[in-house]
């Protein structure tokens, strides 16, 4: 009976959704004030009918109720309690309800937090989010409802989660990464409900600047948990593998970010409205995009769900229908779009609109790339594959371009910078980064590497813009404390991003010019030289954990004759599939970390 609830429930949410899509849209077009105001309470209803819909599939996996079969798919007797209630969302039909309840939840956040929008608009914004939520719960009813039932006879136990599944980045990834994909919905929404209202001034670019920012943090978050996952666990082929599903997640933020410096110039200046205006489009349509590759099967990927071609041709047509839908809408508004002001060549619109043509073409690269091997096999080409080598070739050289002019933006003004001395900090800052970037592979073992050169060069450029753009805001205002109250928030996040992104280049560039990696056939008592560390294998020895068996390895870690640690790493046989996996042990530090994997 309990199941039946929570399909009860998704059966409502989707009535709701409906109601949602429809009503308030009505009330707009008819100028009937009654509609508009439905779209508040029925976006809260929906959160609430998905959230219980949600909850009971939770349960299910707590109380191991394998008469579901999406339970009994998915779960063991043996699974520990926390790994079951990721699994709620470990495979599709799950992954699907946690995306609508997410969805539902940026809905019931806009219904709560857009006072300061005026009523029609926030009407026309959640009605467009209802639409969307009909579509995707469409989709989980029709193909793909996670609560249909083995009756009579239900098994009593379920077949496992997978094993490489059963892992603490599954219960903190896809949530963060879904909260960055399905919060694009939410500046999709603000471009829509600005196109069918015909008030395309700056104002939407206000309204939907902090959701998109909320939405790309998360959205980052998500893809770094996932890269930091893939990093310690083999079986997902290393921290970026350019595969298929993790280019469909890099290409959306590409234009997501792309789309918050665009809202910048919008907000402020009033430029760039039909730019920003597509750029919202294309974000929220490319996260619906990652979704059809990751659960239609037209792609091979570790990352995807099981190949369903009704599934597939069913978020095809979704697909279709909102990308079709929105640049329709777009086609016969955009033309109405003024652009107000000029702006001179350098200036920050101009350093901004740099940014957006570098991060576009980039997110069309590695669109093209990744959807290539599918249009050549649709048009009779047989199999290919783009791998990793097309992909850093141009992907590295567009963010080297990207990168170098990052620093000059936050120096430059509003509509002109005619005074050269504005850029005068940059002069030291080029020097100390050209000058320690050339001289920081002489101080690493190993063959000199230009590639390690001018990726710490382009770090190092960055880093101390950001810093000396920190410094001069600090000196202005005197103090760090007043200057953290008086600043803009986004130059704030400005600050955290632009530096981010240069520790990113740095430790990319040591990560793939300079690790050292050794395959070793050891046993008990033997002992190898890594580096400037010492590795002895003390013993080797099988145990028992709640849902699998592991071979064990002690590995001791000295440096010199002192002991600096141990450590052990494992070869684990799960009971309930049989997968063998292998649990690395990493030993983190700051300036490297120490990997012992076992071999076969």
């Amino acid at each position: 009976m309990i199941p039946e609830i929570g399909h009860f429930a998704l059966v409502l949410a989707f009535a709701i959704a409906i109601c949602l899509a429809v009503f308030p849209l009505y009330g707009y077009l008819s100028n009937q004030q009654g509609f508009c105001a439905t779209a508040k309470p029925l976006a809260l209803l929906q959160g609430l009918a998905l959230a219980v819909s949600f909850g009971v599939l939770m349960y299910g996996f707590l109380a191991h109720d394998f008469s579901v079969k999406y339970v009994a798919d998915n779960s063991n007797l043996d699974l520990p309690w926390y790994f079951r209630m990721s699994a709620v969302w470990g495979a599709h039909e799950g992954s699907l309800l946690l995306w609508a309840l997410i969805l539902a939840f940026w809905g019931v956040a806009v219904a709560l937090f857009s006072r300061g929008i005026p009523d029609h608009m926030s009407a026309l914004v959640l009605s467009v989010m209802g639409m969307i939520s009909v579509g995707f719960l469409a989709f989980m009813l029709f193909t793909s409802n996670p609560f249909v039932r083995i009756l009579p006879f239900s098994p009593a136990n379920g077949a496992d989660l997978n094993p490489l599944l059963q892992d603490p980045g599954l219960i903190f990834h896809p949530p963060m990464l879904y909260m960055g994909y399905v919060g694009l919905s939410v500046a999709f929404a603000f471009a829509m409900a600005s196109l069918i209202s015909g008030k395309l001034d700056a104002t939407w670019a206000r309204w939907s600047r902090p959701w998109t920012t909320i939405a790309w943090a998360f959205l980052t978050l998500g893809i770094a948990l996932g890269s930091w996952w893939a990093y310690y666990e083999l079986g997902w082929g290393g921290w970026w593998f350019w595969d298929p599903v993790e280019n469909a997640s890099l290409i959306p933020w590409l234009v997501a970010t792309a789309l918050m410096h665009s809202l910048a110039v919008t907000e402020k200046r009033g430029l760039f409205r039909s730019w920003t205006l597509l750029l919202a489009i294309a974000a929220f349509s490319l996260s619906l995009l990652g979704t059809f590759l990751v659960r239609s099967g037209v792609l091979t990927s570790v990352h995807a769900f099981a190949n369903d071609p009704e599934r597939g041709v069913f978020i095809l047509g979704f697909l279709i229908v909102v990308i079709g839908g929105s640049l329709t809408l777009y086609a016969i508004r955009a033309s109405k779009v003024s652009e107000p002001g000029e702006f001179a060549w350098i200036s920050r619109e101009s350093f901004l609109l740099f940014n957006n043509l570098i991060l576009t073409v980039m997110a069309v690269s590695v669109l093209l790339g990744t959807l290539y091997p599918l249009l050549v096999d649709a048009v009779g080409g047989g199999k290919v594959s783009v791998g990793p080598p097309f992909f850093n070739a141009v992907f590295v050289p567009l963010t080297a371009i990207l990168v170098s002019g990052m620093a000059f933006g936050p120096l430059a003004k509003w509509r002109q910078s005619e005074d050269p001395r504005l850029f005068r900090p940059l002069i030291v800052t080029l020097i100390v980064s050209v000058v320690v970037g050339l001289a920081w592979p002489s101080l690493l073992d190993g063959q000199y590497s230009i590639g390690t050169a001018i990726g710490v060069a382009l770090a190092l450029w960055v880093a101390i813009a950001t810093v000396v753009d920190v410094v001069k805001k600090v000196v202005l205002y005197g103090g760090v404390g007043t200057t953290l109250a008086r600043v803009e928030r986004g130059m704030i996040g400005m600050w955290l991003a632009h530096f981010g992104l240069a520790l990113t280049i740095f430790g990319v560039v040591m990560v793939e010019n300079h690790t050292e990696h050794r395959d070793l056939r050891m046993g008990v008592g033997d002992s190898q030289n890594l580096g400037s560390y010492d590795v002895r294998m003390t013993d080797l020895t099988v145990i028992n954990g709640p849902n699998y068996v592991a071979d064990q390895a002690t590995f001791e870690i000295y440096q010199g004759d002192a002991l600096y640690k141990t450590v052990t790493p494992q070869k684990r046989r799960y009971n309930a599939s049989g997968m063998v996996m292998t649990e690395a042990a990493i030993d983190s530090g700051v300036t490297r970390d120490l990997y012992i994997a076992m071999g076969e």
